[in-house]
Order: C-alpha cells, then sequence, then structure tokens
C-alpha cells in the first residue's frame, strides 16, 4: 500500500492538496527497512518505530530502529566499500555524485512533499528553497572529486575511510547533501543516521542512491534515535564524525571522541544577533527579520533570533514589523500559501512554549499576531519579546522556534557588545546602506557566517560553521573538502 500525496495537472504544474489524491509521482510505502550494503534489510531485532506528520499527527509511515547490530553491519558494509570507492577513479566517483544531483532534480517535487509532510515546513521552502541547494551541493562536489590536488596545492588528499554522519530534523534532506555529498567526493563511505522525527526523505535519498547505481555499501542509511548516533560516534572502525545538532550533544560527542585519533566536526546550535541600523532600508530590514527568524518555523541554527534595533528607529520597526507579523499565515504545510508551518515534534513545541512562559516570567512583553492556527497538529504563532535585558534566558538560550527577543542600541560599539554577548557565534546580520559599517561590524562580529542587508541565504561554495558553543570545523565550499581528507 502506498499513500497518495498529490498531482500533475495537464500543463506541468504541481497541484499540492491537504488531502491524499491519485499520483504515480509520490508515494510513502508503510514501513522502511535500513539502507545496507547497497539493499534495504530488516532490523536485527525487528523493531520498527512510526514518524507522525506535526501537522495532521497522523503517522506516515513506521521505521526500523536499529540497533548497535545494525550498526556494525553498515560500518562493515561501508568499509569493505573503501577498497572499491576509494581506488575508483575520481573523475568515475564524480559522475555518481553527479547522478545522484540529476535524479534528485528529477524527483524534486516528490522530495519537497515529503520534506513538508513529516518536517512540517511549508512547501514553498521545501520546493523553492531546500531541494535547489540539495541538488546544487551534490552538482558542486562532483565538480571537484577529480580536482582534489588542485584544490590543496602541495599536498597530497586521501580519503579519510568511513565516516559516520548524524544530522538534525530541521533541515533533513539538505543536510544530508551536505554530508553526504563532500564526503564521496573525497573518497570516502558513509554510514548516515537521520532523526528519528524526520527519517523519510533520507531513505528516499538511499533510493536515488541506489538508481543511480552507486556500489553497495559505499552509503548506509541507519534509522533511530539517540543510542543509535551513539554506536555510530563510538563504533572503533569509524574514522570522522560530522554532526549537526544541539550543543548538549555535540558536547557529549566531544567526550566520547577524547583520546581518539578520529576526525570531527559539530555544527551546532547559535542565537544569532540580526542588527538593524538608522540608515538601513527600513521595509526589506523587516522582511530580513521576518525571513531571519520565521523561516522553517524559527528552527534554524543560525536563525536572526535577537533583533538589535538602534534606538532612533526602533518604534518604526517595531511597528512596521507587527504589522508584517499579522499578515503570516500559520498553517497546512502542503498548503502553496502557508507562511509558517508545524512545529517539528510535541516535545520541542513543549521547549518552545516553556521559553514563552519563561519570558514573561522574567518580566519581559511578549507580543504574538493573531492569526488562527488549526485545531489538529503542533503550532506556534510568531512572537516577540521586548522589554528583556542582556541577561534573560529568552535572549541567551536558543530557542529552536518563531520566537524573537527584541533589544536596542545607541552606538556602534553597543551594538557590537550585545552582538557578541552570547556563548553562542554561529551567525549574525546587518542592514545599513554604509559600506564601511558593515565591514567594521562583520570584522568585530564573532560569528562564522554573517550576512550584509539579507539573511538566510546559502551557497554550497560558502563554508558554514561557527565559533564558541556553536561548534568545531566548517562545512561547504573547500572546507567541507577539508574535513574528509587526509592531506598528506
Amino acid at each position: 500500500m502506498v499513500r497518495e500525496l498529490g498531482k500533475l495537472d495537464f500543463k506541468g504544474t504541481w497541484q499540492y492538496a491537504a488531502a491524499p489524491e491519485s499520483t504515480d509521482h509520490v508515494q510513502l510505502g508503510d514501513r522502511y527497512d535500513l539502507f545496507i550494503d547497497g539493499d534495504f534489510v530488516a532490523p536485527a531485532a525487528g523493531k520498527y518505530f512510526d514518524t507522525i506528520s506535526p501537522s495532521t499527527e497522523k503517522v506516515l509511515a513506521s521505521v526500523a530502529l536499529s540497533s548497535n547490530v545494525d550498526v556494525d553491519r553498515a560500518v562493515k558494509a561501508a568499509r569493505g566499500a573503501c577498497r572499491v570507492w576509494g581506488r575508483m577513479k575520481p573523475a568515475e566517483r564524480g559522475k555518481y555524485i553527479y547522478r545522484i544531483a540529476r535524479i534528485i532534480q528529477e524527483r524534486a517535487r516528490e522530495f519537497a512533499v515529503i520534506e513538508s509532510m513529516d518536517g512540517g515546513k511549508p512547501i514553498r521552502e521545501s520546493r523553492d528553497v531546500d531541494l535547489p541547494l540539495v541538488a546544487a551541493h551534490f552538482f558542486y562536489y562532483a565538480g571537484w572529486a577529480d580536482k582534489l590536488e588542485y584544490a590543496f596545492p602541495g599536498k597530497r588528499p586521501a580519503p579519510l575511510g568511513v565516516a559516520g554522519q548524524i544530522i538534525p530534523w530541521n533541515f533533513p534532506l539538505l543536510m544530508a547533501a551536505w554530508k553526504i555529498a563532500p564526503a564521496l567526493a573525497c573518497g570516502n563511505t558513509v554510514v548516515l543516521k537521520p532523526a528519528e522525527t524526520t527519517p523519510l526523505t533520507a531513505l528516499k535519498l538511499a533510493e536515488v542512491i541506489r538508481d543511480a547505481d552507486v556500489p553497495p555499501g559505499v552509503v548506509n542509511i541507519v534509522t533511530g534515535a539517540g543510542e543509535t548516533g551513539a554506536a555510530i560516534v563510538e563504533h572503533s572502525d569509524v574514522d570522522k564524525i560530522a554532526f549537526t545538532g544541539s550543543t548538549d550533544v555535540g558536547r557529549q560527542i566531544q567526550k566520547a571522541l577524547a583520546g581518539t585519533a578520529k576526525k570531527y566536526t559539530l555544527e551546532l546550535g547559535g542565537k544569532a544577533a540580526n542588527i538593524i541600523f538608522e540608515d538601513a532600508a527600513i521595509d526589506q530590514a523587516v522582511e530580513g527579520i521576518v525571513d531571519g527568524i520565521f523561516f522553517n518555523q524559527g528552527h534554524v541554527c543560525c536563525a536572526g533570533s535577537r533583533l538589535l534595533v538602534q534606538e532612533s528607529v526602533a518604534d518604526e520597526v517595531l511597528g512596521k514589523l507587527k504589522d508584517r507579523m499579522e499578515t503570516l499565515i500559520v498553517g497546512d504545510p502542503l498548503d502553496k500559501n502557508t507562511d509558517i508551518g508545524a512545529i517539528n515534534s510535541p516535545r520541542q513545541l513543549e521547549k518552545i512554549e516553556s521559553y514563552l512562559a519563561l519570558g514573561r516570567t522574567e518580566g519581559a512583553e511578549m507580543y504574538q499576531s493573531s492569526v488562527a492556527v488549526p485545531d489538529t497538529g503542533y503550532w506556534c504563532r510568531p512572537t516577540l519579546f521586548t522589554g528583556v535585558s542582556q541577561s534573560n534566558r529568552v535572549v541567551q538560550e536558543e530557542i529552536f522556534g518563531p520566537v524573537l527577543a527584541v533589544q536596542t542600541f545607541r552606538t556602534m560599539a553597543e551594538g557590537i557588545d550585545k552582538a557578541n554577548n552570547t556563548p553562542y557565534g554561529l551567525s549574525g546580520g546587518v542592514w545599513t546602506d554604509k559600506g564601511a559599517k558593515i565591514f567594521h561590524m562583520t570584522q568585530k562580529i564573532r560569528a562564522g557566517v554573517i550576512w550584509a542587508n539579507t539573511f538566510n541565504k546559502f551557497d554550497p561554495t560558502s563554508p558554514f560553521g561557527g565559533y564558541k558553543e556553536s561548534g568545531v570545523g566548517r562545512e561547504g565550499g573547500l572546507h567541507g573538502l577539508d574535513a574528509y581528507l587526509s592531506l598528506g
């Protein structure tokens, strides 16, 4: 049995529907097994768990629950495939990666619908942002596969071996592409674990990898929860760990890897300052604020979750921002008019709501839009906190939801001090019409990625990563290659 999720009309335009409709293009199976050594195989213990749509609270499919036995089997398959993949001519590896990118493009509609159903994000974001970037990452690294010696002149780049990769639930398919594409281009093999709340697009990606005739064992996908990720991290035959997720789990991984020879990259939390100067194009900046914090329900590690506004324009910015928030539609992720979709899980919604209560307890003034939300599913209206101090927890801690803490500043120095007064250092934004001011701010803000007069724009050629509690290492661009190579 399959569940039908949408249809193509006679003009070739995708018609999304809240209710399932007949289609040959988008299909979900009732049950998904593990992808090991080129085939889908049942878990050794025979256990499965349900993945649930956060917008409907209905079960989408049951998914294999991996045990240590399954992880070991996947690692052994990856190790065996190293002999084939690592010794293959680099140009041939590039052809396989390029083929993956092309198949993803061909099945982009299917991936977009499943990503929105399983994760809760609006279809416009899955379709118009995520899927083009997914394909772009595979295309980009396919081009580097036979040029590694040019990327690192004077070095002798060699693959590390088996890469264990653990990805989060906020950008499931995109994070898989960020990790798998550079690893394969460098000649490594992969054991990847998607988040337990959003495993479906990773398993559909396994179908693409199989259809692209990638040699068995080169990419293995095991599903499960924290225990599965820990088994990958602790496996003695894994050479590299790549993790994207919470800072708390990142710390645990660092401790587990201490004293080992494993290379690792950790992309962790953030609490980015989005800084608006009085000379900024205010209307444009307001759109940037909305995109910075309400994109993907605020489930973004680099979200602009702290708004710093110069005092002279604070009233104007806040007035326009509140007006804009009233126009945002919260609802069905498969409706192309939706701006803010469903919160990923009841656990995440509970966390967000605890911060809403905490912000009020700390004395902040909370403003939420008056938009209606569905009765079924997990939802949070776009929210502002004003009247906050630097010590408030809603200012200092990552909420990972559509919640914005607003502060003001008078001078550039004060803005810099407030921007840097956080344990995180992943991203930031600056809005001004003065180029010199942009350069000064970007030199002084301690963050890995800083946008000027825009926010949340990504490109596979650009490195991404942070400082302090936001992680270790970089992904994307040449830095993304370096993380998967031994440079002798």
